[in-house]
């Protein structure tokens, strides 16, 4: 399979295929990585639009991205914060929904209910975090980030990274903790459920 950086610099060079292979790549994970920090739907499609849009100016201009994928989250990034700003609002509840244990293929009554309940904790868990720590939870969790490509989405050093992801994951843990009843092993499932991460 051919590099992101390979298919821009490919793309630059007028393959038009190049750049589908790109959308093709990365129209899903960034429409998700959009949803979750806007928490609703109806602005995500145009803003990855935008998101493309933005990287085919970029090469026009001649200034084919060294990294693709942490250029890609950046400029999403970019535009959510610029959204909340034109909104004068802040994200929504709805990060994170997928933190639940795995899907069961005929799950109980019960078990339905708890995993909405699981989710539940966790919107309400992320709503106690700053908007950066939940931007790195969902690079890393969701979109599978290294810590180095984070920093470059957000632009801060690695190290910062490492630490704001560990203050928000104990945080998280401790918040499950405190909330959830505990199950057979001595936590809650959502606890589990950081605790893997």
């Amino acid at each position: 399979m051919e590099s992101d950086e390979a298919l821009a610099r490919a793309f630059a060079e007028g393959h038009t295929g190049s750049f589908e292979a790109l959308v093709y790549r990365y129209h899903r994970p960034i429409h998700a990585y959009i949803q979750r920090l806007l928490g609703r739907t109806e602005p995500a499609e145009d803003l990855v639009q935008e998101t493309f849009f933005r990287f085919v100016r970029e090469v026009q201009r001649g200034r084919v991205p060294e990294r693709v994928r942490p250029w890609l989250y950046r400029v999403a990034t970019n535009l959510c914060r610029d959204y909340w700003k034109a909104a004068q609002r802040r994200s929504e509840p709805g990060l994170l929904e997928d933190w639940s244990p795995a899907v069961l293929e005929k799950p109980s009554v019960s078990e339905i209910y708890e995993r909405l309940e699981t989710r539940q904790m966790i919107r309400d868990a992320l709503d106690e975090l700053s908007e950066v720590q939940k931007r790195m939870v969902i690079l890393r969790f969701y979109q599978d980030l290294t810590y180095r490509e984070i920093a470059e989405v957000l632009e801060v050093p690695e190290g910062t990274v490492k630490a704001y992801l560990f203050k928000a994951l104990r945080h998280l843990r401790e918040v499950f903790e405190q909330r959830e009843p505990m199950g057979k092993g001595g936590e809650g499932i959502a606890a589990r459920a950081i605790s893997r991460r």
